[in-house]
């Protein structure tokens, strides 16, 4: 299976632009499943209220859900993308999920990072996976990657490959996620953004280096710090079926649930 990342670096506020630039490196590629990064169609640094609310989309029949669908469909492609979301009077940092044949799902960003906590709702949906024939994937969103908890929860539901469209600032992220593919035996796609974004007095720079990794915790595939280009590469989904670490070890059956009882308690006694 062929599965990659999309990096570019969007331009805050203009859509049909940045719609644009993902379908132009979209159209180049020959791949199954790829990811765009978190809000890929608006930019990340918002300033107001007013303006992701005038940037939101419902989903799925907002113009980016809508164009999404159409490059799913052209090129025969899963694609997961970020995006702003508005359900009724609530806004979520959202991705949705599009298969060749139309619109799957969409998760909402459950871990708000820094400002985020300001613009959106926290998110309300299950980290869910999605079939691709006899494998399946899940999704989550940037920050989330700091909560191991996350990639857990969608490797136990059955994903061999996590699709993690981000936005990220911190230098962190890139190496961390080894560990969570090795500790889960998934594969894992990191789509990040590039560039700074500079919104009046804020000013945040993006880390790029999108990647692909793999269950033993190698780096497959990875992006320039400040490159515009799309990766993809050939990965055998089965590797990540096999829990088995050796002859007297198997990842998933060898935990021990009845002592996590901790990991659901908020209070820290």
């Amino acid at each position: 299976m062929k599965v990659g990342f999309v990096q570019f670096e969007p331009l805050f506020g203009e859509v049909n632009k940045n719609i644009e630039k993902a379908e132009m490196l979209i159209d180049g590629t020959d791949a199954d499943l790829l990811v765009l990064p978190e809000l890929f169609n608006t930019g990340y640094v918002f300033t107001s209220k007013e303006e992701v609310i005038d940037l939101s989309e419902e989903i799925p029949k907002g113009k980016t859900t809508q164009a999404l669908m159409r490059m799913a469909k052209n090129k025969d492609v899963f694609l997961v993308a970020g995006l702003a979301e508005r359900k009724d009077d609530k806004y979520f940092n959202s991705a949705v999920i599009m298969s060749p044949q139309g619109y799957l799902g969409t998760y909402r960003k459950v871990h708000l990072f820094f400002e985020e906590n300001l613009w959106f709702d926290p998110g309300d949906t299950e980290f869910a996976v999605y079939d691709i024939g006899k494998y399946k994937f899940g999704v989550m969103i940037c920050f989330d990657w700091f909560f191991p908890e996350a990639m857990r929860a969608l490797s136990l539901k059955g994903a061999h490959i996590i699709c993690h469209s981000s936005n990220l600032v911190l230098p962190f992220c890139q190496d961390a996620m080894k560990t969570r593919c090795l500790e889960n035996h998934v594969f894992a796609i990191t789509s990040n953004r590039t560039g700074v974004e500079t919104r009046g007095e804020k000013s945040l720079q993006f880390t790029g280096k999108s990647q692909i990794i793999g269950p033993r915790a190698e780096i497959m595939c990875q992006a320039g710090g400040d490159t515009e280009e799309v990766g993809i590469m050939e990965v055998d989904l089965a590797i990540a079926a096999d829990k088995q670490l050796n002859e007297y070890n198997n990842l998933f059956e060898d935990r021990r649930p009845e002592f996590y009882g901790k990991l659901l308690d908020k209070e820290n006694e």
